[in-house]
């Protein structure tokens, strides 16, 4: 960050007014910067549809969080009885008046024109030139711009919190000139192709571990150098459980569906465990640990950490000599969490448990060779590094975008 900004950010922070800035009502803006009423910058578009029974209509929706809209199945006018519907209008501003709060708001393009919304997705049009849709868009996903959608839905929590729209639009709105205003969107919708392009990229490493997965762990695809057959056991005889308690001296981990095996506190959630934790389970490295209420839905890990874990988990410890990452890419197969799921017991999924003693009856297909077990585990693991990457990669350009957002939509950093 440049000194004169940051200068610029300690003067505002002690209420100090820069040269070329002024004091307002809104607090400290560039001279050329104004407050409006959202109702002097847009005017509210709409124009009926008159639903004839036999036709096809395609309806949009607004997704949460600023992130656009999305278009329905196709559905005939009869289906839509007397719902009052609406043309969608190019190039304005629409929200949903029941998600409003929860910036669903968005831009229609030429794309949506000939599909239809619904009375709860409002349009606005800017008017005299004083607002450019992209810039409120972003406006919007400000602490800023919230406070106002919130301030406009009264309200008790969900669908309750309805947008007024009279409310909204006596909001008043703090806007630089347009020319401004559209640099700005330039600048943020950049970063946004930018984090679009590497979510692309990210979304491209997934589909092809899954199919290195797919491939090499049921033996489809074999590595150079291992040509030999493969065996079945049952999970018994692979792995035994580990029930080894009193170990309250060691880390607190959790076992989750996504990041795996990490520390707990490294969870942003309040710690509900107890407060006697003589019966948690020791994780010892190189274990794989399952949720037994959940691995139906394969919530299951290899541990790269030595801690404790609630009893509400299952512990396995390799009883053979086989390479255990290898099989915890194995029990997130599709065809091995249904066999989870089958031997789990309960009468409803929100019960079913998968208990040592019904894991260890089922069977699995692997290479009893452990160098080629090696290989396709390092294989799998090479893989999850590169996603991991990118999605840290992609996380610092969404930090990059809040910074950008931060700075340009305050009027701190010029355009």
């Amino acid at each position: 960050m440049k000194p004169e900004i940051k200068q610029r950010i300690e003067q505002i922070h002690q209420s100090e007014i820069p040269e070329a800035y002024k004091k307002t009502k809104a607090g400290i803006l560039p001279s050329d910067w104004d407050v409006y009423m959202l109702g002097d910058c847009l005017s509210r578009v709409e124009r009926p549809v008159e639903v004839k029974p036999n036709e096809l209509y395609t309806q949009i929706g607004i997704r949460s969080h600023g992130k656009g809209l999305f278009y329905k199945e196709p559905v005939t006018g009869a289906a839509l009885g007397n719902k009052a519907v609406f043309w969608i209008e190019p190039d304005c501003f629409i929200v949903n008046i029941v998600f409003a709060w929860e910036q669903a708001i968005g831009k229609t393009t030429q794309s949506e024109v000939g599909m239809i919304g619904s009375h709860r997705f409002p349009m606005y049009r800017p008017v005299n030139d004083r607002v450019d849709i992209d810039y409120l868009i972003s406006y919007f996903l400000t602490k800023r711009g919230t406070d106002i959608l919130e301030a406009a839905s009264p309200g008790g929590a969900g669908r309750n919190k309805t947008l007024g729209q009279d409310r909204f639009l006596k909001s008043k709105i703090v806007l630089p000139p347009i020319e401004d205003q559209q640099k700005i969107a330039a600048i943020l919708t950049t970063q946004d192709r930018v984090i679009e392009l590497k979510e692309k990229r990210l979304a491209e490493k997934q589909r092809q571990k899954k199919y290195l997965m797919q491939q090499l762990l049921t033996g489809k695809k074999r590595l150079p150098g291992f040509n030999g057959a493969w065996k079945a056991d049952r999970l018994g005889k692979l792995f035994l459980e580990r029930k080894e308690t009193n170990c309250e001296g060691l880390q607190m981990l959790a076992i989750t569906g996504t990041q795996g095996i990490i520390p707990r506190k490294e969870l942003d959630l309040k710690d509900n465990s107890s407060e006697d934790k003589s019966k948690y389970l020791r994780v010892c490295v190189g274990d794989i640990g399952y949720n037994t209420m959940r691995m139906w839905q394969g919530v299951s890990a290899y541990s790269n950490y030595e801690g404790i874990v609630s009893p509400a988990y299952t512990i396995l410890k390799p009883s053979l000599s086989i390479n255990t990452k290898y099989f915890a890419y194995l029990f997130k197969m599709p065809e091995i969490v249904f066999m989870f799921y089958r031997f789990s017991q309960g009468l409803v999924d929100d019960t079913r448990n998968l208990k040592y003693e019904n894991f260890k009856k089922i069977k699995v297909c692997y290479p009893p060779d452990m160098k080629e077990q090696t290989a396709i585990a390092e294989v799998l693991s090479a893989a999850d590094r590169e996603i991991e990457l990118l999605r840290q990669d992609i996380e610092q350009e969404k930090q990059k975008k809040k910074a950008l957002m931060q700075l340009l939509l305050t009027g701190i950093v010029r355009v």
